[in-house]
């Protein structure tokens, strides 16, 4: 399997950092030249881990599902102008991979079993458990992050599927409000509906709520979550953004890398795949499809890997604007507040 080499230093890779956030157009494409490698640099330390993970969940969670991607360049960006003191070359999570199971149960078990690392991989300090502490936003998951003998990092996101469910609609409704919802930005009325579907699934999982909803009783919650929906017309403001099937498409090559580039004023989803062996062109194509954007195109681009596009699709489906888990979660919601009836 081909892997990427570093070609700089970690000074260079921070100073690829700062010149990338600076208004000035002087060594834009020499720094980013740098962050596409140390991006890239990421894939190796990704695959080894993620063959660790599938063993693991065979025991816990035989049709758990797993992904890794590499993280976007505007998210990478948006990182660093929010957070001024981080260096690139210490941002945790530009490899991440997420498995997400059926239940809590299984979130714990996997949790567990990483809690002391594994023979390549040390549990270093970042971590975060969102589902015991629920983010302002709602965002429920567990993160670990790792590194390796290299020292590179990854975080693993472990998130059960009601959890997936609402991340991916937060995903799919930020797109089209054009703000980062899962970053508490953008219209009060959205930011407060998905924290409330938030409390509400975490009332179906027994688990901690959004803080501002602690002191709401549990009908409360599911009543105003519903009431929400009405009136905002979620569940159909979203069904229609969904990409139809005849307009994605999916090269027939064989590989597990797939480069996903969503036309947001089309709503067509293209589909590049990649061997292993060919993840240097994989690189190379995505950092020119991100010039594109920054040039203005509105498309949504990401390099990630996934066993299968019908995996692919399960494990991002805001890539391809599906927020369905999201409205079958709702519905469970509307059959639980009946049963309190």
């Amino acid at each position: 399997m081909s892997k990427i080499e570093l070609d700089h230093s970690k000074g260079a890779v921070n100073r690829a950092g700062v010149t990338l956030l600076s208004p000035e157009q002087q060594g834009q494409h020499e720094a980013k030249s740098v962050l596409d490698n140390w991006r890239g640099c990421h894939v190796a330390p990704l695959n080894s881990f993620q063959t660790s993970l599938r063993l693991r969940l065979k025991k816990v969670d035989g049709k758990a599902l797993v992904s890794q991607r590499l993280k976007r360049t505007p998210s990478i960006l948006s990182k660093l102008e929010r957070n001024p003191g981080m260096k690139l070359a210490r941002m945790q999570d530009i490899g991440g991979i997420r498995a997400v199971v059926k239940t809590m149960r299984e979130v714990r078990e996997i949790e567990s079993a990483y809690k002391k690392g594994t023979r390549v991989f040390s549990l270093v300090k970042g971590g975060k458990d969102y589902i015991n502490y629920p983010k302002d936003s709602g965002y429920r998951s567990v993160h670990m992050i790792f590194k390796c003998k290299d020292g590179f990092s990854i975080e693993l996101q472990v998130r059960t599927e009601i959890q997936h469910a609402w991340a991916t609609a937060v995903e799919t409704m930020g797109t089209f409000l054009d703000h980062s919802l899962k970053s508490s930005q953008g219209p009060e009325e959205w930011l407060s509906f998905f924290t409330l579907a938030s409390s509400a699934f975490a009332i179906l999982e027994s688990t901690p709520r959004a803080p501002e909803h602690d002191s709401y009783s549990a009908r409360q919650v599911l009543e105003a979550l519903l009431e929400k929906e009405q009136e905002l017309d979620v569940i159909k403001k979203l069904s229609g953004f969904r990409v139809a099937a005849r307009h994605i498409e999916a090269d027939k090559e064989k590989g597990h890398y797939h480069l996903v580039t969503l036309n947001l004023e089309t709503r067509f989803a293209n589909i590049q795949t990649y061997a292993p062996k060919d993840i240097d062109r994989a690189n190379i194509e995505y950092s020119l499809k991100e010039e594109r954007v920054k040039k203005g195109e509105n498309l949504q681009v990401v390099l990630v890997t996934s066993e299968s596009i019908s995996a692919l699709k399960k494990a991002y489906p805001s890539f391809f604007l599906d927020a369905q888990l999201f409205a079958t979660q709702i519905a469970v919601v509307r059959r639980k507040l009946a049963k309190m009836a």
